[in-house]
């Protein structure tokens, strides 16, 4: 069996020892030196990533990309066949030049940033590392620790490698980076006979990465590098693809399409001129070819992209969340399915003692986490586990002896403290332990400050708390020199500890009856994911201070029992419901207990479901079409290792769901990679989990991912307007330019009249539906159904009928003008022949001039009825849309401008008439007033009600 797969948590020190060929003398220098050569350097490695280079170039392989290279390819081969009349082609060239490389910058630097989660790795890992080497102890480099390498830990120590413990004195680690959960695990080198146990359940091993907060001892190491509980995350975040965002895949999707278009068209009009009317030579008819080539082609659309999804970036920030990846933003408006971590993100990570079981009452406290408000409330106890404190019921505090002394202890029996923060008053800022640290935010509350009950004792020593011990003792001397125990732990060992019981001021006996009550009360608690422990007290004799355990933990006075919890965040619950009625599906993943998980759960409203919680020791048994049903049916999973939440993460991806991940720790880092959205925290977020994520949010709050999926929709709204105006606009100029030629009939807008119309006259207010206001409701409506792409039937009816819409008018005042011109729609016997002769010339510029205009008007009209996919423009408030007014005024003046300024003679345009404005402005209104909302599909616009949420989601 090879090194990493051993099950050193079921191995005895000995055999561990025996194992490596070590003792307790270490290794020998030449031993260790020997076995670098076998096992390899303790450091990380990097696995199949690929150069800046390679990654800059990939840039370039999207279609839509393609397509702007291509459109770059035909203006300048416009310039080389116009010659010298050909600088709008350059100028065209020179545009789309500097929207591809803008484009391609970004997405690398993107890509780039979200490739340094090694490094963020490597930031973490112990530089240095205390060992034995031929029995003396010797401060080395953490790389060149070898299996079999004897270390010494002590607090504030990172753990340089994975042990198996060997001595501890009340030894305590972080691991929260690698389990997610901020409780310091107590360790012991007692032997584990449990199956597969979790991470943090082996509590006789230690991890590479994990904090030494308290105690010390020594371990024999038993893997490195990445061999490691930590070189696992590493090859898994490296090995986890971070897969295109559903926005990606649409503008894919529609550079094929576009692509395709542009080349059939652009291939049958040079076909038609040069082989059916035989009356254009080759250079002629490719010059038209390029024109409707450019017509088609949307070359603002990527920069418009960009911009609106900076633009919700921007929004973000101001709702506590901060975007990485810009594409993240509108794949938020997708997402289908939130996979949340428990502590910090759905709770508050500020443990709140919430009831207190006296023996002459049972008490409740208001206020949650360390907030300085907070009530005391008379109660029957946490019997339905959600049941809120008797506002209407006051507990007199002054006048219970009994809850004074009880609280009076946790002050004393702590080793934890507590200040205001810095940066809310209203709050207190615990440290040391979070358990400790409630019973002295209750105590503050009750009007017991920490500061004066400590002064009037002075500590003289202490029985810390270990896991086989389950309590931890203190002992003092008051100001009368009196000396007192006071101990706090596990319930049934301090009442197994207890011989008396403190009732309303008095010590007495303690029966049989009262320790029933007192253990059922317990139970109540635990079962309610309740964190229960005991306090006591007895006074001591003075002596010199030698105290043993079992002499003062004995014959203990029972003060009572505490029953705290992490509570959940304010606003949670609203957000929860918030998001099962737009369609989303939360779920809980957790390194917590089922008990806990499940119980929170229920009580914010994340589950609804009878069904028990999946453990991780029950998904290592499931395959993955077992897996691929559970995550269908359950909503909450405890006690999850790293490879856990990949497994459930690909699970719901299989299912086409799309998928955000939250996490804090680096064990999340490999399913937040893999995740649609990887989701970390701000403020406990580890580096490497920053790293992998799309978005991290500064308030750690579950209610600011809501908050950003509702930004997502509407961003995703907003780009729908504008690819629906963008391309249906585009679709027009195609047409107009298609049918005139295959008529036979001159083109009717020149290649720069058709570059200015895609980026001056479109530009602005496709950029201003970037940001225009939202659709109403967007948050009572189901997401999109995963795998959708944005240009749906109904999307491409409107484009569709959009562009027929503007050929109808354009076409219409250029065969007028054509007509009026010279008395009758001519037949036209090639470009070369007629309209070459002055007579001809002058009315085919002022044909293409009118039409020009009527499709830049038409444009602007038409601009304001893909606002809206459900309703028609009187019944959308468009007096929001003050950027959008604002831009197509800004269009329409530059218009003017090329119409009745000296840049006619560069654009080839001549003034209209007033004649011809009147013909141009009524036509123009067709798309103004045409119903195309009706074009949309009834459903897109329907409410999503739980039972549609949970068909899709399920």
């Amino acid at each position: 069996m090879s090194v990493r797969e051993h099950e050193w948590f079921k191995e005895t020190s000995d055999s561990t020892l025996m194992h490596f060929n070590s003792s307790m003398d270490g290794l020998s220098d030449n031993e260790a030196e020997r076995r670098i050569n076998e096992y390899g350097l303790n450091e990380l490695k990097e696995v199949g990533r690929i150069g800046p280079l390679r990654m800059f170039f990939q840039q370039f392989a999207n279609p839509m990309v393609i397509i702007l290279l291509f459109a770059i390819f035909i203006s300048v081969v416009t310039v080389t066949l116009q010659g010298s009349h050909g600088g709008e082609g350059f100028i065209d060239a020179i545009v789309i030049t500097a929207i591809v490389l803008i484009n391609a910058v970004f997405g690398f630097v993107q890509e780039y940033r979200s490739e340094q989660a090694l490094e963020a790795l490597k930031d973490l890992s112990a530089p240095k590392a205390i060992a034995k080497r031929s029995g003396e102890w010797k401060e080395i480099e953490a790389r060149f620790l070898v299996p079999g390498d004897i270390v010494s830990l002590e607090a504030g120590d990172i753990v340089p490698a994975d042990g198996r413990i060997l001595n501890f004195a009340g030894l305590e680690t972080d691991e929260s980076t690698l389990t997610g959960e901020s409780i310091a695990v107590q360790k012991s080198s007692k032997v584990i006979t449990t199956e597969n146990p979790a991470l943090g359940d082996r509590t006789n091993l230690v991890f590479q990465g994990s904090i030494v907060s308290a105690g010390k001892g020594t371990a024999v190491i038993t893997s490195t590098g990445m061999t490691t509980e930590f070189g696992k995350i590493a090859q898994l975040v490296q090995e986890s693809k971070q897969e295109p965002t559903p926005l990606q895949l649409d503008l894919k999707d529609l550079g094929k399409r576009l692509g395709g278009v542009v080349l059939i068209i652009s291939i049958l009009v040079f076909i038609a001129l040069v082989f059916i009317n035989a009356t254009y030579d080759w250079n002629e008819a490719l010059f038209v070819g390029i024109a409707i080539a450019v017509a088609a082609i949307p070359e603002g659309l990527p920069a418009i992209v960009t911009v609106t999804l900076a633009i919700g970036v921007t929004r973000m920030v101001k709702r506590n969340a901060v975007v990485r990846r810009l594409p993240s933003v509108e794949t938020l408006g997708s997402i289908t399915v939130i996979c949340s971590d428990k502590t910090g993100t759905i709770t508050k990570n500020e443990m709140t003692v919430r009831y207190i079981h006296l023996s002459s009452a049972i008490v409740s406290i208001s206020g949650t986490g360390y907030s300085k408000e907070g009530e005391f409330h008379k109660s029957s106890g946490p019997e339905d586990c959600i049941a809120q404190p008797d506002v209407n019921n006051p507990f007199d505090v002054e006048k219970s002896v009994d809850l004074k002394m009880l609280l009076k202890a946790g002050q004393l029996c702590s080793t934890a403290n507590i200040s205001l923060a810095s940066n809310d008053k209203s709050n207190w800022k615990v440290v040391g332990d979070p358990t400790e640290g409630a019973l002295l935010v209750a105590a503050e509350k009750a009007g017991l400050h920490l500061h004066e009950t400590r002064s009037q004792y002075e500590e003289l020593t202490e029985f810390a708390f270990d896991s086989k011990r389950k309590r931890m003792t203190t002992i003092l001397k008051d100001k009368n020199g009196q000396t007192w125990a006071f101990s706090k732990g596990a319930p049934e060992v301090i009442l197994g500890l207890s011989t008396k019981i403190y009732i309303n001021g008095e010590i007495v006996e303690f029966n049989t009856e009262k320790q029933s009550e007192l253990l059922s009360a317990n139970s109540i608690m635990a079962s309610c994911a309740m964190r229960v422990l005991a306090l006591a007290f007895r006074k001591l004799d003075a002596n010199t201070g030698e105290w043993t355990e079992g002499e003062v933990e004995s014959s203990l006075v029972f003060l009572g029992l505490v029953g705290m919890i992490d509570p959940p965040r304010e606003g949670v619950i609203e957000a929860i419901n918030k998001s099962r009625r737009a369609g989303i599906r939360p779920i809980m993943i957790t390194g917590d207990h089922a008990l806990t998980a499940r119980s929170i759960a229920k009580s914010v409203g994340l589950t609804q479901s009878e069904l028990e919680g999946v453990t991780g020791a029950e998904l290592n048994e499931m395959s993955d079409e077992e897996l691929d049903r559970i995550v269908g049916e359950r909503d909450v999973f405890a006690r999850v290792a790293p490879e856990h939440k990949l497994r459930i993460v690909q699970a719901l991806k299989r299912q086409n769901q799309v998928v955000a991940m939250t996490g804090d720790g680096v064990n999340d880092a490999p399913a937040i990679k893999t995740a649609d959205v990887g989701i970390s925290m701000g403020i406990r977020g580890a580096g490497v989990t920053k790293e992998a994520s799309d978005l991290i949010l500064t308030d750690d709050n579950f209610s600011t991912i809501v908050s950003a999926i509702e930004i997502g929709r509407e961003i995703y709204a907003n780009i729908r307007k504008f690819v629906r105006f963008l391309l249906s606009a585009n679709a027009g100029e195609v047409l107009i330019v298609f049918v005139m030629v295959m008529i036979g009939l001159p083109i009717p807008l020149t290649p720069v009249e058709i570059l200015w119309i895609n980026l001056v006259t479109d530009g602005p207010p496709a950029l201003a539906l970037g940001f225009d206001p939202p659709p109403k409701g967007i948050m009572s409506r189901c997401p999109r159904k995963p795998g959708a792409r944005m240009l749906d039937k109904g999307m491409v009816r409107m484009i569709l009928v959009g562009g027929f819409l503007a050929t109808i008018a354009a076409s219409s005042i250029y065969l007028y003008v054509l007509w009026a011109g010279i008395g009758h729609i001519p037949k036209i016997t090639g470009p070369s022949v007629d309209w070459l002769l002055p007579q001809y010339a002058e009315t085919l510029v002022l044909a293409q001039t009118a039409t020009f205009t009527t499709m830049v008007l038409f444009q602007l009209l038409w601009v304001w009825n893909v606002r809206d996919e459900w309703n028609p423009v009187w019944r959308t408030n468009v007096r929001e849309s003050r950027g959008l007014f604002i831009s197509v005024a800004f269009s329409f003046v530059l218009t003017l401008l090329v119409l009745y300024t000296p840049l006619s003679i560069a654009f080839g345009t001549t003034q209209l008439s007033l004649e011809l404005w009147v013909a141009i402005v009524g036509l123009s209104l067709i798309g103004f007033l045409a119903p195309v909302y009706r074009l949309m599909p009834k459903e897109s616009n329907e409410v999503c009600d739980e039972e549609q949420a949970v068909s899709m989601n399920r």
